[in-house]
């Protein structure tokens, strides 16, 4: 039934985004599919209402009228598909929690592009035969130490309080203002010159916001580097194990991944947002979380606003 197939589009789900597929493709491509899905389903029954009609008495030589109930549809409920629901209000609130993301982030020495891409046009090449494990460890180090300082900064918490301690020592310290790139966690899973491989945990970035990232570790290296690929591993409490395939964008699919994903959903909102009612009201959709001008992944701003 149709009306039961919409009861069941109401939340948030996943889709791995193939390489170079557009995001507004893939959007309307899902969104496709889901009204072929529900098009394709028997339409209900519609509802009947009793309706008192004038009519002539054929069997009477005089001319009189009686009432006589006749059905007929009702059209108050037929449905309209509009989106998935309530998921479009639970996106707004993954927009307040400012969960963090994580991606896998491959990175080559011994080279620098105008856009920080394997592909753009070679600005340097440089030597990385002294680059090692120990010296990228620990310049990630204090990638991380500095940008932890500024979401301290960014979340306007007084970390003197016994509130903001708790939310310290728990980890969901989140920032309340316009921020840059916020890095939560880096780290090298790969070290295999002139290729290696990082993952970072971060908010409020960008793509060439990552691959600047690499341009600038390479340059703290004394070498320099350039972003080979960037691939997200995790959005907030999504992961790619929730993630449907190309195959699996149809109706029957994205209703069983909303349904599987609704009680986590919950759970994970309520745990994010939980600790800033009676703080500072967050700032609503549509407010700019980039920076207004480029800065340095290394070194975040240390103040708040601009």
């Amino acid at each position: 039934m149709a009306s039961a197939g919409l009861a069941r589009l109401q939340g948030l789900f996943a889709v791995y985004k193939p390489p170079g597929l557009k995001w507004k493709h893939l959007r309307d491509t899902v969104e496709l599919q889901l009204l072929k899905g529900l098009n394709a389903g028997k339409p209900p029954a519609p509802k009947q209402r009793v309706r008192f009609l004038l009519e002539p008495v054929e069997s009477s030589k005089e001319k009189e009228l009686t009432l006589t109930a006749n059905r007929v549809p009702t059209l108050i409920d037929h449905p309209l598909v509009l989106g998935v629901g309530h998921g479009c209000g639970l996106l707004t609130d993954m927009y307040n929690a400012h969960l963090t993301k994580d991606y896998t982030v491959r990175g080559l020495l011994g080279k620098a592009t105008d856009d920080f891409c394997e592909d753009g046009r070679l600005v340097e090449k440089t030597t990385y035969d002294h680059v090692t494990r120990e010296k990228l460890d620990r310049i990630l180090a204090v990638i991380q130490g500095s940008h932890q300082k500024a979401l301290v900064t960014y979340s306007n918490l007084d970390l003197q309080t016994q509130e903001a301690y708790e939310m310290a020592v728990s980890g969901v310290i989140r920032p309340m203002n316009k921020s840059p790139m916020l890095i939560t966690g880096i780290r090298c899973l790969q070290f295999a010159p002139p290729e290696f491989l990082l993952e970072v945990q971060c908010m409020h970035e960008t793509q060439k916001q990552l691959r600047r990232l690499v341009h600038e570790i390479g340059l703290e290296l004394k070498s320099t580097a350039v972003c080979t690929q960037v691939r997200r591993t995790r959005d907030g409490f999504f992961t790619l194990d929730d993630a449907l395939l190309r195959t699996q964008w149809d109706l029957p699919s994205i209703q069983g991944a909303i349904q599987a994903a609704a009680p986590r959903v919950a759970a994970e909102l309520e745990k994010s947002l939980r600790p800033w009612l009676g703080t500072q009201e967050p700032p609503g959709p549509g407010q700019p979380w980039d920076s207004e001008r480029p800065r340095s992944a290394l070194e975040p701003e240390s103040h708040v606003g601009h």
